[in-house]
């Protein structure tokens, strides 16, 4: 075999015995060095797929009582002054394999998208549910939170037979285990929180083309200088939180701004 077509063999997710037997034979420092390359990834594999089954400790418990349907669920966007909360609810299949997956917010945006597409392909079932600035104002955004995780444990295409929650309490007749720190804790709720934060993240995209000068693109709405200096230069907007500071004292006249 010539090294381009060992390497070639090495980069393959299987391969046979009798192969492998014969490149670790070959002496040549090429293949030497591609035999190191090669099991160095292997190393990296078993050690991110072991960090990953333990992010199913959870689940597991649930699997072993015969329940396989367990949804994860998180949201997103909580704090900015402007957008939605938006929550996810995502089935996955037991013990399911995503290199990479993790808490959003320890992901890198680019992997982010390619792990939600790859996660609502894979998945048994998911649902995403944005509340907008009209009903967190009018519940505040702890009942708009909620609000937004019973409707997407409702929109689940299969119906959940447990729940796991990121630190919020859900009364359903279902199981329900609230966790905290759950997007770093339990695969299903880092699921959740992936698919969420890359909706929220492209409706913000889209509100930073509709209303320029905020930054919405960079700062998806959060209260970052851009975005307050956006908001006294160019006032308030319908995707603002109007119940949030310094959004009210804006509309009610009042000095807030701290440079």
């Amino acid at each position: 075999m010539t090294i381009a077509e060992i390497k070639e063999i090495l980069a393959q997710e299987e391969i046979s015995e009798s192969t492998m037997n014969l490149i670790l034979q070959d002496e040549r420092k090429g293949v030497q060095k591609l035999v190191v390359s090669y099991m160095k990834r292997i190393e990296r594999d078993t050690q991110e797929r072991l960090r990953l089954e333990s992010m199913y400790e959870t689940e597991s418990v649930f699997y072993k009582k015969g329940i396989s349907l367990v949804a994860g669920i998180d949201e997103v966007g909580r704090g900015p002054l402007a957008g939605p909360v938006t929550v996810a609810a995502v089935i996955l299949k037991p013990h399911a394999f995503f290199p990479g997956l993790n808490d959003s917010k320890k992901v890198k945006p680019s992997h982010r998208v390619k792990l939600a597409e790859i996660i609502k392909q894979q998945a048994i079932a998911y649902s995403i549910v944005s509340v907008f600035p009209e009903e967190i104002d009018s519940l505040n955004i702890y009942g708009a939170t909620l609000t937004a995780m019973y409707q997407a444990v409702k929109e689940l295409q299969v119906k959940a037979e447990a729940v796991i929650v990121d630190a919020m309490p859900l009364h359903l007749s279902i199981p329900v285990e609230s966790l905290i720190h759950g997007d770093e804790k339990s695969a299903s709720v880092a699921a959740a929180s992936i698919i969420a934060k890359v909706h929220r993240d492209q409706l913000m995209d889209v509100y930073d083309k509709k209303y320029p000068g905020y930054g919405f693109k960079n700062n998806k709405g959060y209260g970052t200088k851009e975005h307050l200096e956006g908001l006294y230069r160019l006032g308030i907007t319908p995707i603002h939180r109007k119940s949030f500071e310094p959004v009210k004292s804006i509309i009610t006249g009042k000095e807030y701004y701290n440079k």
